[in-house]
């Protein structure tokens, strides 16, 4: 876990995953010392196929965004404008390089652990949260992101089975209103909206 978030001292070994995403191709540069660091991860592949593009524009928040996969390709496929945060240096060095290599525009990238820094409101917050942070990390993510999202703003995620899941959607609803997108291999694609 120590390295997973402080990984200055952890040898750097970049290396380039070339991928299509919704038809699209994109090539995200990778190191060690960030999640799924050999290529583009069930979940987040699951998360962009079945997130609705329609939905997602105006501003988005790539929330822990590793280096940088989601917020990317939603830039690239909606055009819209994303800030891209996580509290992995290594991982925001490679969104950055990531961004130029996919001609990004409209995306600022930040640290900031889980909300610390951020200080506006998105039409759509995204993430794969990393469950391995513990459940606090990941409650504050997901439970909190209402107090980032405009009125009609929605949070999209993906979440394991065995990662706890159904406890975990018993424990939304009672803040959001929530929608299974998709279930697949035991992962999860989720959305919730403010409680109308």
């Amino acid at each position: 876990m120590g390295q997973y978030f402080n990984n200055e001292n952890l040898p750097s070994n970049i290396t380039k995953i070339d991928c299509f995403i919704r038809g699209k191709k994109f090539t995200f540069n990778s190191d060690n010392g960030v999640f799924s660091k050999n290529g583009v991860d069930f979940g987040s592949r699951l998360l962009l196929d079945f997130i609705p593009l329609e939905e997602v524009g105006g501003k988005i928040l790539d929330l822990g965004c590793g280096y940088g996969v989601i917020g990317i390709a939603l830039n690239k496929l909606t055009g819209a404008n994303v800030d891209m945060v996580d509290v992995n240096l290594r991982a925001l060095h490679l969104t950055e390089m990531n961004v130029s290599a996919n001609k990004c525009q409209n995306i600022n990238v930040f640290e900031s652990n889980v909300y610390e820094n951020v200080n506006t409101r998105y039409t759509s917050i995204v993430t794969n949260p990393p469950i391995r942070a513990g459940k606090k990390v990941v409650y504050d993510m997901l439970f909190n992101a209402k107090d980032y999202l405009t009125d009609d703003g929605n949070l999209y995620f993906v979440i394991r089975k065995q990662q706890g899941a159904k406890s975990m959607i018993s424990d939304l609803e009672k803040e959001y209103d929530l929608e299974i997108l998709e279930k697949k291999k035991g992962y999860y694609i989720i959305k919730c909206s403010n409680k109308s």
